[in-house]
C-alpha cells in the first residue's frame, strides 16, 4: 500500500509541474516595433547581389527578428530601400511588422576568435592577425562591443566584451602563439559567452590550419549556434595548396561550408593587407544590415524547423538579385505552450481534482476493507465472517470425565 501511495504522489507532483509550465506560461510581451525609417528611393543596383539572413532572434516568439545583409559579389553592402526587402517563411511571404533603415541595428557585439597555435609564428602570420584585429576594433562604432578569445591547445578569454578600445588593443598586442589547434572547442566557448548578449552578435574566427585538438565536432558547434541565432564568419590564413599533413594546411571547402551553415561568410587572405581588408569588410557589412520583424503564423514554440529567406524586390514587386538558400531557425519549446494561459480559478479547481484522485488509492487500500469488515456476515467474505464467528462463539462444554481429570491434575 505504501508503494502505491508513493507512485500516485509522484504522478500528482509531475502533473502539477506540467500544468504550471504549460497552462500558466506568461504571455510574451511585444516590444516597440522598429520603425520602417524613411522610404528612400531605390538606387542603381549592381548586376549581382543577394540578401543574406545573418541572424534570427526568436526570444520574443511568435515575433521574429531577422538581421538582413544585402551585399554584392565582393561582400560589400548594397543600399536598398527598406520597403524593397521581403521575408518568406516556409516559402510563404510574411507581412512585416517593421524594417529598419540600413545600419540602424543598434550596438553590435563581436567576439574575435584568433588562432594562436604554433604555426602562426611562421611567415609573419601572427603579426598580420594582430594588425587585422586592431583594424576591426578601430572601425567599430562607439557603442559596439568587441571581445577577444584566443585558442591553441587551450582557450583563453583574453578580453571580455567591451567598448574600451584601449583594453582591446592591449589584449591584441599580448597575443602569443604556441601549441596545437582546437578551433571548434573555442567556437563552443565563444557561443556560450555570447548567450546572454542581446541584439546583433557575431563571431569572426581566424585560423591558419586544420583543427587537430577539439573535442567538439563541427556538427556539434552548429547545433549550439541554432538556439543562439548568431552568425559565425571564418577567415582562412593558411595555404590551401598544401597537403593536409603540412603545418600550414587549410581545408577551404570545409571551412566555407561551415561558415555558410553558421549564418556567416568565408574569406581567404594570404598576406597582411588582404587580411586587414577582410576584417574591415566584415565590419562594414554587419554595420549596414537591416532589422526586419514579423509575426510567425505558427504561434507556438513547437520545436519544428522553419525555413526563412530574404529577397529584394523592385517597385512592382518583382524579384531582384540572386536567391540564397533559406536559413533554418527553430523557435524551441520542449514543453508545449497554449494560446492563452488559464486563469487561477481553473488552476485551483485542477488542484482539487488532483487531490481527490490522490485519495482514490487510499480509499481502496484502507477504508474499503474496513467498511466491508464492519458490515456483518452478509457484507464480508466467507473466510473473514467465519473467523469472527469462531472468536465470538462460546467454547463447547467439556465432558464430565475430562473436567474431572483436569481438576485432579491441578490438585
Amino acid at each position: 500500500m505504501k508503494k502505491t501511495l508513493e507512485v500516485f504522489l509522484a504522478v500528482f507532483l509531475v502533473s502539477l509541474l506540467f500544468i504550471s509550465l504549460t497552462g500558466f506560461t506568461p504571455r510574451f510581451q511585444t516590444p516597440p516595433q522598429p520603425g520602417a525609417g524613411p522610404q528612400a528611393e531605390a538606387t542603381p543596383l549592381p548586376e549581382s547581389f543577394s540578401a543574406l539572413i545573418t541572424q534570427v532572434d526568436t526570444s520574443r516568439f511568435p515575433q521574429v527578428t531577422a538581421y538582413v545583409s544585402v551585399v554584392d559579389a565582393n561582400g560589400m553592402p548594397v543600399p536598398v530601400a527598406p520597403n524593397q526587402i521581403k521575408l518568406l517563411e516556409n516559402g510563404e511571404e510574411m507581412k512585416l511588422d517593421g524594417v529598419s533603415a540600413a545600419g540602424d541595428i543598434g550596438p553590435l557585439s563581436t567576439l574575435l576568435i584568433v588562432d594562436t597555435s604554433g604555426s602562426m609564428n611562421h611567415a609573419g602570420k601572427l603579426k598580420a592577425a594582430k594588425e587585422a584585429a586592431s583594424a576591426y576594433v578601430n572601425q567599430a562604432r562607439p557603442d559596439d562591443l568587441v571581445g577577444l578569445l584566443t585558442f591553441n591547445t587551450e582557450i583563453d578569454y583574453a578580453q571580455p566584451l567591451t567598448t574600451d578600445r584601449r583594453k582591446m588593443q592591449t589584449a591584441v598586442n599580448a597575443i602569443k602563439a604556441q601549441g596545437d589547434t582546437a578551433m571548434f572547442d573555442a567556437l563552443g566557448e565563444g557561443i556560450a559567452i555570447l548567450e546572454a548578449v542581446s541584439g546583433r552578435k557575431a563571431i569572426i574566427v581566424m585560423t591558419d590550419g586544420l583543427d587537430n585538438r577539439s573535442r567538439l565536432s563541427p556538427q556539434q558547434v552548429l547545433r549550439l549556434v541554432g538556439p543562439q541565432g548568431l552568425s559565425i564568419s571564418v577567415v582562412g590564413l593558411g595555404d590551401p595548396s598544401h597537403s593536409t599533413g603540412a603545418l600550414t594546411a587549410l581545408d577551404e571547402p570545409a571551412l566555407q561550408a561551415f561558415a555558410e551553415q553558421a549564418g556567416g561568410v568565408y574569406g581567404y587572405a594570404n598576406d597582411a593587407e588582404s587580411l586587414k581588408a577582410l576584417y574591415e569588410k566584415y565590419g562594414r557589412a554587419m554595420q549596414s544590415e537591416y532589422i526586419v520583424t514579423y509575426t510567425s503564423p505558427a504561434k507556438l514554440r513547437d520545436g519544428l524547423n522553419r525555413a526563412l529567406s530574404a529577397q529584394v524586390s523592385d517597385t512592382s514587386g518583382g524579384l531582384l538579385g540572386m536567391v540564397e538558400p533559406p536559413t533554418r531557425y527553430n523557435p524551441g519549446g520542449l514543453v508545449p505552450e497554449v494560446q492563452a494561459p488559464a486563469n487561477w480559478l481553473v488552476f485551483v479547481g485542477l488542484l482539487i481534482v488532483l487531490g481527490l484522485l490522490l485519495l482514490v488509492p487510499l480509499f481502496f487500500a484502507v477504508l474499503l476493507p474496513r467498511l466491508r469488515g464492519g458490515g456483518g456476515s452478509k457484507g464480508g467474505s466467507t473466510k473473514k465472517s467465519s473467523g469472527i464467528r469462531l472468536r465470538s462463539a462460546p467454547p463447547p462444554p467439556a465432558s464430565p470425565g475430562a473436567s474431572g481429570s483436569k481438576i485432579k491434575l491441578k490438585g
